[in-house]
């Protein structure tokens, strides 16, 4: 079965690495997601990994540490190089060859982000593991993913939620929600449906990449996708 994506950026939240913990880093879920990540690499795919660090920073901000707006976004970058140090050394654990790169210069535990190398990695097979987000304050963890992905070339951004799509409204709050299998980008912004900031989505529609939001905790989605089953919900030009 021909692959129908070649190169993709995987983004994931913090969050996800919780588990069942009120914060922190699940090795239950880090192995999980390692063997998703592995089974991806398995198949030809190219894979880069943006994740999220709200599992470590945002136990801070529930304790109302009054830490100032940027002062607040640099520990958070801080937080998503934790969670890619672990999901880089669960990766070797299973024999996955990756690099850890960041977006703010940290020598000594990860690679600067530099474009034509972050290439060169995916092109060899290796996981690359996109760290810091963009670098700067005001920007989200979405924000870097849409950035890295269109930077990279990829074919598509995937979004692993713990939803399975994009709903008219919340479906863990309201029973009659509906799903969506295909949007368009305009559509989206139309009815504010909520898949991630705007800045980010933005960015993809400006550049035609598509979207695929998708219920991550399915064992058998991701490779689902990548070989041209549909999952989740896709968002592109239509």
């Amino acid at each position: 079965m021909a692959l129908k994506y070649k190169r993709i950026v995987l983004k994931l939240s913090g969050e996800s690495l919780m588990g069942d913990q009120p914060y922190g880093i699940s090795p239950v879920m880090l192995q999980y997601y390692a063997r998703q990540i592995k089974g991806a690499v398995d198949l030809g795919v190219q894979v880069a990994i943006v994740i999220g660090g709200g599992n470590i920073y945002r136990g801070l901000q529930a304790a109302e540490s009054g830490i100032e707006r940027v002062q607040g976004d640099y520990m958070g970058m801080m937080a998503t190089v934790i969670n890619g140090m672990a999901l880089q050394s669960a990766l070797e654990k299973i024999d996955v060859f990756t690099r850890l790169v960041t977006a703010i210069e940290m020598r000594e535990i990860a690679e600067p982000y530099i474009r034509r190398k972050a290439h060169s990695h995916l092109n060899k097979g290796r996981v690359v593991i996109f760290s810091a987000g963009t670098g700067s304050p005001y920007f989200t963890t979405d924000s870097a993913a849409a950035l890295r992905a269109n930077e990279i070339g990829a074919d598509v951004l995937l979004k692993g939620t713990r939803v399975d799509g994009i709903y008219t409204s919340d479906p863990e709050k309201d029973p009659n929600a509906k799903k969506y299998d295909h949007v368009s980008f305009q559509k989206v912004l139309d009815l504010g449906l909520n898949v991630m900031d705007t800045t980010a989505f933005t960015m993809c529609q400006e550049n035609d990449l598509p979207i695929v939001v998708f219920d991550i905790n399915n064992e058998n989605n991701l490779l689902g996708i990548l070989n041209g089953e549909h999952i989740g919900t896709v968002v592109e030009k239509v």
